[in-house]
């Protein structure tokens, strides 16, 4: 059977060496020294001065909107994981969806302002599969019309535009460690921001508030992470380089061996580079997307629809909309097999059985 995604596991004697150090400190969770450690040495990889290493990145997401105390409307998109929406929706906001792009399936920035009300007090937007949003003019229409930002940067690690980190845009951004990500700690996740009164409430929030041995500054949640996470992430961040240049390879070999059949890929930000998070592809049709599927379910080879369908339209806790784009879109895209594992003798065999069903 061949995945659609697989977690990368290093060594199991490099994390034995860190699991060994947790037995010593005795110290399992709270943000023991593992969390800290990890916490230092993604602000060193990613070049950010603030960041919190959270329980996941459904929780950063929540964190972010209470940090900064929104109501009302949020401008967001409806291509997205559900996790985006239900933060919102969780967080008593109201979801406000904005039609994508359709070259880089992101948001389409051009049509915000239309959405904007009296109600709107921020705009959450996804990177999708990596894919910087136009950062830019999110920016000058959140400073317009005195709207906060949140980035949703699930897929987005390593991702830099114009020469700094994507996570530097925005009033916060937020990111996912879950295992089925290009870099993981089994569970996790991240919130950055470079408002330092921002950050140090984001802090609080993270522990329930705490202010000190007992004092309360915040209202808060539990959104801490374990050493034993925190012991995944240090051991895979040694890793990453070799676990990003595989997963290029893997994508370079699905060009080539696809590039004289139909179909599309997301048009990525012209200042940034791709980080192979996934290899999602386009077909001219649902009818062609399904026909695929079936030859690759017969074959053991799983896809994902991702995003399918359009969560405008499927959220039994929302009014159904319909946005043509994302609807087109969100029927034709499917992402192919891609993880660290995966041999380029089982991605020709994948391509292999794309191309069948074009020539039949």
């Amino acid at each position: 059977m061949i995945l659609v995604t697989k977690p990368f596991l290093p060594p199991i004697s490099e994390y034995k060496e860190y699991l060994e150090q947790i037995w010593d400190n005795e110290w399992l969770t709270n943000m023991g020294p593992l969390s800290k450690k990890l916490e230092h040495q993604l602000k060193d990889y990613l070049e950010v001065e603030n960041l919190l290493f959270v329980t996941n990145g459904t929780v950063a997401l929540q964190m972010a909107i209470k940090a900064l105390d929104l109501k009302g409307e949020i401008i967001t998109t409806p291509f997205s994981f559900v996790a985006t929406i239900s933060s919102i929706v969780w967080e008593g906001c109201t979801p406000v969806f904005v039609d994508i792009d359709q070259q880089s399936l992101n948001i389409d920035a051009t049509k915000i302002e239309a959405a904007i009300t009296q109600e709107t007090t921020a705009i959450l937007a996804t990177h999708v599969y990596g894919n910087p949003c136009d950062v830019e003019a999110i920016d000058k229409i959140a400073k317009k019309h005195n709207l906060k930002v949140i980035y949703d940067a699930a897929h987005a690690f390593g991702v830099v535009v114009n020469g700094k980190s994507i996570f530097e845009y925005g009033d916060i951004s937020t990111c996912s460690l879950h295992a089925t990500k290009l870099y993981h700690s089994v569970e996790g996740g991240m919130v950055i921001s470079n408002d330092e009164n921002l950050f140090k409430k984001l802090n609080y929030i993270r522990n329930f508030g705490i202010s000190g041995f007992d004092s309360f500054a915040e209202l808060g949640l539990n959104g801490k992470n374990s050493e034993y996470h925190a012991a995944m992430g240090l051991v895979n961040l040694n890793h990453i380089k070799s676990i990003s240049k595989k997963r290029q390879e893997i994508c370079e070999y699905y060009d080539e061996l696809l590039k004289d059949i139909e179909l599309q890929k997301p048009v990525w930000h012209v200042s940034s580079k791709n980080n192979y998070a996934y290899y999602p592809v386009l077909f001219p049709s649902e009818d062609v997307l399904l026909k695929i599927v079936q030859i690759l379910n017969e074959n053991q080879i799983q896809t994902r629809r991702y995003f399918y369908p359009s969560l405008a339209s499927s959220l039994p806790y929302l009014e159904s909309q319909s946005f043509a784009i994302t609807d087109g879109i969100s029927k034709r895209i499917l992402c192919l097999p891609l993880y660290y594992d995966l041999t380029l003798e089982d991605v020709k065999m994948i391509c292999n059985l794309i191309i069948k069903v074009y020539n039949q």
